[in-house]
């Protein structure tokens, strides 16, 4: 009787061992999935904010480049209220700007003696594009005016 008791006590420890089998393989899959996604989020999100900081860093030297070409009627009016951007001459001063970089897009518009520059840089992911996610972007707004002499927008 106690061997029989033995044996059937051994079988359902055997039984119960068997359901469990495979449990932490699939514990480990999930955690696994897990650490990879957190690693895409840190490694591709730190890609799109050092997108969006080198498109904001590229719009302003386009703006600024832009405000540089002054239009050369206007640097004859002897008033620097009269300063004004050659728009031919600023566009083609920020694209120069731009094309340094083929991950770059970029628009430029002048309004007297502003010029604005938007910026869109893409950048290729490194782990989320296992999951589809092929590309991440950045952009950013810069605007420029010419100004004379030491004067600054304020009109400090």
């Amino acid at each position: 009787m106690i061997a029989a008791l033995a044996t059937s006590r051994r079988r359902v420890y055997s039984l119960a061992a068997d359901r469990e089998r495979g449990s932490v393989a699939l514990y480990t899959v999930a955690v696994m999935m897990g650490l990879v996604a957190m690693a895409g989020l840190v490694v591709d999100g730190g890609n799109g904010i050092a997108a969006r900081e080198r498109a904001a860093d590229l719009a302003q030297q386009a703006a600024r480049a832009g405000a540089d070409a002054l239009s050369p009627a206007s640097l004859h009016t002897g008033t620097p209220d009269q300063l004004s951007a050659s728009p031919a001459a600023a566009t083609a001063a920020a694209e120069r700007v731009l094309a340094a970089d083929r991950r770059v897009h970029g628009i430029v518009s002048v309004d007297g003696n502003s010029v604005t520059v938007h910026v869109t840089v893409h950048e290729k992911t490194a782990i989320m594009s296992a999951v589809g996610l092929n590309e991440i972007s950045g952009s950013a707004t810069s605007t420029a005016t010419a100004l004379h002499g030491t004067t600054t927008a304020g009109g400090d």
